[in-house]
């Protein structure tokens, strides 16, 4: 996968008429890298696999190189991992990017996952009268705050004429959300898989809707700005190892759930439920979907999610400006 990657990214850079900055040409004084850090979430399921396997250690072991991994809870903590230098690389949804870039996160785009709508939804009690997202109006909704479910429930609402100012956010983690929504204290949650099918199998939830015609719930592998600009062979060697596990698991999909299911606490039939939702198949960033997440960022500075109004094509290395 290096070389496609590595031959995209150039046809990319070319159709876009982009002119390599300077600074985004690599350091010829930066020193080797010794280490890799990567941030992984235990929902990343291939990363979590290739991380399991041990290939990429071997792979970079014999350029010398190491590689540390760093759990964590979801993707805003990762970026804010990523942002106060604690790790080189990582793989998040669609909102937290946009809302590091607003708070000066210094990173890159790397690579983008190809759509995953089903793997994301909101959640009702069974026998709740809310029967669409217009009977949301006034309701409690949880999520993870400045997650992919964030932009997901912005984005539905707005497809349904319900502004986000008439609904109660209720900002949770996905174990403390499940716990809200089982007792009753919230009305909808919005999770992503394998959560959403874990909750859809366990408790006495229905899915009200998931993303399918209301957001592509793109996935990022991101880099810091620093690490990508001196080392970008080492970070495609990343993207290629993950895109040979990402193959693998389209073609062993109950393997790759029997492999997951100690390491994710789930049964490996809703681990596997999950996987088939995500593509599992990764692309160079190119300008459409840097669109898509241009309309993100927009959206929240008008709601004042993020403070400030943002160009996302700033956060490719390739686009860089000196």
């Amino acid at each position: 996968m290096s070389r496609h990657f590595i031959s995209a990214r150039r046809t990319f850079l070319a159709g876009a008429g982009a002119v390599v900055a300077a600074a985004a040409l690599p350091s010829f004084g930066a020193a080797r890298a010794t280490e890799i850090r990567i941030g992984y979430q235990k929902a990343a399921s291939t990363l979590v696999l290739l991380k399991a396997d041990g290939t990429l250690e071997k792979r970079l072991a014999s350029q010398g190189i190491g590689v540390k991994w760093t759990e964590f809870p979801a993707g805003p903590q990762l970026l804010e991992g990523l942002n106060v230098g604690s790790i080189d690389f990582g793989y998040v949804g669609e909102a937290p990017p946009v809302i590091a870039q607003a708070a000066g996160a210094k990173f890159v785009y790397t690579a983008y996952e190809t759509p995953t709508p089903h793997a994301e939804g909101i959640l009702v009690h069974r026998d709740a009268p809310i029967q669409s997202v217009a009977d949301l109006k006034g309701k409690k909704i949880a999520f993870n705050k400045g997650s992919d479910v964030h932009w997901f429930v912005v984005a539905a609402l707005q497809k349904a004429g319900v502004r986000y100012a008439d609904v109660q956010p209720v900002f949770l983690p996905p174990a403390d959300a499940r716990a809200a929504f089982e007792r009753g204290a919230i009305d909808a949650w919005a999770i992503w898989d394998p959560f959403l099918e874990a909750a859809r199998r366990q408790t006495n939830a229905r899915l009200l809707l998931d993303g399918a015609g209301i957001v592509n719930h793109h996935q990022f592998f991101l880099s810091a700005r620093d690490f990508a600009q001196d080392h970008g062979d080492v970070v495609d060697a990343v993207i290629d190892e993950v895109g040979r596990k990402g193959s693998w698991v389209r073609g062993h999909y109950a393997e790759a759930a029997a492999q997951l299911a100690p390491i994710q606490g789930l049964d490996a039939g809703v681990i596997e439920a999950g996987l088939r939702h995500y593509a599992h198949t990764y692309k160079p960033v190119d300008a459409q979907v840097l669109a898509e997440q241009q309309r993100i960022a927009d959206t929240f500075v008008d709601l004042r999610i993020i403070p400030t109004r943002i160009a996302t094509r700033d956060a490719v290395l390739s686009l860089a400006k000196s």
